[in-house]
């Protein structure tokens, strides 16, 4: 991650319409969301017209303008057309979040569905953090709410200690995304000083 820094991320057409670029110049800086609830959308790089009416696509993070599609200004575009594209540097919280899901243990969502703790699992994260819940086999850990109907679901996997978690309360997850993320007791210590090596030697850029 050392040696490439760096993601590619593509910008593509949200809905159909026909493209006006905005921002089209290569290397430009351009920047995400913004503010505490990210209300500040993030750099203007076009517009798509339907109907007469002027939609702006903005930026989803920040970076520079690596590719931009000229060819396609004035054209009619379906939706997830690719329009541009952006290299984004990694931050430090990404680089984190990347090397944790390449080596703690994930247990995905098996469905479609709003997830939650069983509440006295629910009640320790809150106080003492998820590392403080140690998890095993054939443990209830979660409950299904889906379709105004509620189910256990019981984590399978290694037993270890929370040390991640990725659902985020009162939204539906998606089929197959990760949940939380488990490590094993004897790489605990091994996990924690990955973390801090990265905290202290990995430098954010403005």
């Amino acid at each position: 991650m050392k040696a490439s820094p760096f993601k590619m991320v593509e910008v593509v057409a949200p809905h159909t319409g026909v493209v006006k670029y905005v921002t089209t110049e290569l290397g430009t800086c351009v920047f995400g969301p913004q503010g505490t609830w990210r209300e500040k959308p993030g750099t203007l790089l076009a517009h798509l017209e339907r109907e007469r009416n002027k939609k702006p696509v903005h930026a989803p993070l920040k970076g520079e303008i690596e590719q931009v599609f000229k060819e396609l200004d004035g054209t009619f575009v379906e939706a997830g057309t690719v329009l541009a594209t952006i290299r984004h540097y990694l931050t430090k919280d990404e680089v984190i979040g990347a090397i944790l899901k390449k080596t703690l243990y994930l247990f995905h969502a098996p469905e479609q569905a709003k997830y939650y703790f069983f509440p006295e699992v629910d009640t320790k994260i809150k106080a003492a953090g998820p590392q403080s819940v140690k998890v095993h086999d054939g443990m209830e850990l979660f409950i299904v709410s889906r379709m105004k109907r509620e189910a256990p679901l019981v984590y399978t996997g290694p037993t270890g200690m929370i040390y991640a978690v990725y659902l985020t309360h009162n939204e539906s997850i998606e089929a197959g995304a990760p949940l939380i993320g488990v490590c094993p007791v004897d790489q605990l210590a091994l996990i924690q000083d990955v973390v801090s090596r990265v905290q202290s030697e990995w430098e954010d850029r403005d």
